[in-house]
C-alpha cells in the first residue's frame, strides 16, 4: 500500500481535529440550551410551600421543578426572570367557583390569631377584553388572597387588578368578604380602592365604561403588595414607582359589619338587585377559623356572571382572542407574621 506524504497526513489530522472540536462544541451548546430552561421554583424558591391548580384543571402539589407551557412557566424580559400565571376565561376550576385560575394555594394553614405574611412584586400583562361593564367582576383578575378553609369558606381578602377595554390605566383594589352570621345567603364584599377605582365603579350599561382612573396602574406596570396578619389584625401595604404608597389596617377577629345599620352604602348599591348581599357578619369575624394564602392569576371573567366570551371553552381560541388573564411575578415570599412598624 502506497504511503501518503507526511505533510498530507499532518493536514488531514488537523482538519479531523477541528471537525471533532466543532462537534463537541455543538453538542455542548445543545446540552447547555436544554439545561438552562428554568422552572418557576428556580425564580421564586418558595414553591415547596405551595400547591397549584391550573386553568385546564391540572392539580400539582409538588412544584419544585414543575412548569407547564401556556399556564405556569418562566419568561425573561430585560434580563429579569418572571413567573407567569396564565388562565382562560373558561376551563376547569375548583368546586366552589365558576372562575378559572392558575393560582398557588398555601399548604400551611393558620388562624388569624397566629397569622402569616405574603408578599409579591408583579405586573398584570392581560385581562379579558370581553365582559359586561355593569358586572363588577368583568375585566379583572385576583392576584392575591386569604381564603378560609372552614365554615362558609369565604375570603377575608382578595386583591384585584381591573382594566376596562380602551383604557390605558386600570385599578388596583382589595375586597373583604364578610364571614356571614347564620347561613351564607347574605354574604357580601366590601371594596377599598388602592389606585384607581374600587369594585363598585361599573358602567352605565353593558357596553358603556366609567371614566378612566387618573391615578391608575397600566398593564405591564409593576406594583407590589404585602399582606401581614399579626395577632388577628391584617396590615396591607401597596407600593408602585410613581404612585403613593398606600397602607390599610383591618381586624379579622372583630367585625365592623355585625349590625344591619353597619352595612355600607356601597354594598347596598352593588347588591341591590341580587338575592345575596346585605346580610351581617358574626361579631368575631374570622377569629379562630382556619385560613391560608393564595397567589397567582384567579380570572374573574366567566360566561355566567360577566358574559365574557369563552369560544365554547376552547382554551387555544380564548388565548388567541384575548379571553384570558395573565399575571407575571418577579419576587414573592410567604412566612411568619411580623410585628408592624410603629
Amino acid at each position: 500500500m502506497k504511503k501518503l506524504p507526511l505533510i498530507i497526513v499532518a493536514i488531514l489530522t488537523i482538519v479531523a481535529c477541528k471537525n471533532e472540536s466543532k462537534k463537541k462544541q455543538e453538542s455542548s451548546a445543545v446540552s447547555t440550551t436544554n439545561t438552562i430552561k428554568k422552572a418557576p421554583s428556580d425564580v421564586i424558591p418558595f414553591m415547596d410551600k405551595w400547591k397549584i391548580l391550573l386553568g385546564d384543571g391540572t392539580y400539582v402539589d409538588d412544584l419544585v421543578g414543575f412548569q407547564k407551557d401556556d399556564f405556569f412557566y418562566v419568561e425573561t424580559e430585560n434580563n429579569t426572570d418572571w413567573v407567569v400565571y396564565k388562565t382562560p376565561n373558561s376551563g376547569i376550576t375548583s368546586r366552589t367557583s365558576s372562575n378559572t385560575r392558575t393560582e398557588l394555594g398555601e399548604k400551611k394553614h393558620w388562624i388569624p390569631e397566629e397569622g402569616g405574611k405574603l408578599t409579591g412584586t408583579l405586573k398584570v400583562k392581560h385581562v379579558s377584553t370581553t365582559g359586561d361593564a355593569t358586572a363588577a367582576s368583568s375585566y379583572s383578575v385576583v392576584v392575591g388572597q386569604i381564603h378560609s378553609d372552614e365554615g362558609h369558606e369565604n375570603e377575608p381578602l382578595k386583591i384585584y387588578y381591573k382594566k376596562f377595554p380602551g383604557h390605558t390605566k386600570g385599578s388596583v383594589f382589595w375586597n373583604y368578604e364578610i364571614n356571614t352570621e347564620g347561613d351564607n345567603i347574605g354574604r357580601f364584599d366590601y371594596s377599598t380602592a388602592v389606585w384607581g377605582h374600587d369594585f363598585s365603579v361599573v358602567g352605565k350599561d353593558a357596553t358603556t365604561y366609567p371614566e378612566e382612573p387618573e391615578n391608575g396602574i397600566a398593564l405591564n406596570e409593576e406594583f407590589s403588595y404585602e399582606v401581614n396578619v399579626f395577632k388577628g389584625i391584617m396590615y396591607l401595604t401597596f407600593k408602585s414607582e410613581g404612585h403613593e404608597t398606600v397602607t390599610f389596617i383591618k381586624s379579622l377577629i372583630k367585625s365592623e359589619f355585625a349590625t344591619r345599620e353597619a352595612v355600607p352604602e356601597q354594598v347596598k348599591r352593588v347588591y341591590a338587585n341580587r338575592e345575596k348581599g346585605g346580610g351581617i357578619e358574626r361579631d368575631t369575624a374570622y377569629a379562630g377559623e382556619i385560613n391560608y394564602f393564595k397567589q397567582g392569576a384567579y380570572n374573574q371573567a366567566n360566561y355566567k356572571s360577566t358574559k365574557s366570551e369563552i369560544y365554547g371553552g376552547d382554551i387555544a381560541k380564548q388565548y388567541e382572542n384575548g379571553s384570558y388573564a395573565e399575571v407575571w411575578f418577579k419576587t414573592a415570599t410567604v412566612g411568619e407574621a411580623t410585628a408592624p412598624k410603629q
